[in-house]
């Protein structure tokens, strides 16, 4: 059974920066490089938004107009993980944040980290 585990969460400034992690595991009969793997959020209030995506090998990635320039994600299919750079953040970046990826027509997610910006 794939498995997400997010990590890196926290309380942080405006302004401020965090790196949050995921790291996969259950990948028996295939592999972590052939996916792609998305980030989402999901705010108070509000529905589960895709943050960004990363290609299999990373050198594709496409983010929400809403962090453009500010996330950035990257991957180490090595480490079966990939991470989430966020820098100048902002109040409305306070959500939950996911890693997930869709292996046929199934959609694996992990439990979230929690991110708040808030002074």
């Amino acid at each position: 059974q794939v498995k997400f585990v997010e990590s890196g969460g926290d309380v942080v400034q405006p302004g401020g920066s965090l790196r949050l992690s995921c790291v996969a595991s259950g990948f028996t009969f295939t592999n972590f490089r052939n996916y792609y793997i998305n980030w989402y959020r999901q705010g108070p209030g509000k529905g589960r938004e895709l943050v960004g995506t990363i290609s299999y090998t990373g050198q594709s990635t496409t983010y929400a107009n809403s962090v453009k320039g500010r996330f950035t994600i990257s991957r180490d299919n090595a480490k079966n993980s990939a991470y989430l750079q966020m820098n100048s953040l902002k109040p409305e970046d306070t959500a939950m944040y996911f890693c997930n990826c869709r292996i046929g027509r199934t959609d694996y997610w992990g439990q979230g980290t929690q991110v708040t910006v808030s002074s």
